[in-house]
């Protein structure tokens, strides 16, 4: 059984080429998550953008 990879979608890279790299390096996406990016700024800290984040596990 092997282990779970994490692929971070890029920001000028679309959901779709983000699962062709998973598909192309032998993993099946199983979970897919937003995490927040963060900026400071002068009132204190916001949120950017969201980072779109996939967990796969390599297909057998």
């Amino acid at each position: 059984m092997g282990r779970k990879k994490k692929f971070y979608v890029d920001e000028k890279e679309t959901i779709d080429a983000c699962l062709a790299r998973m598909k192309q390096e032998g993993y099946i996406p199983v979970r897919r998550m937003e995490e927040p990016v963060l900026k400071e700024t002068k009132k204190g800290v916001e949120v950017a953008y969201q980072r779109i984040v996939f967990e796969g596990k390599p297909v057998e």
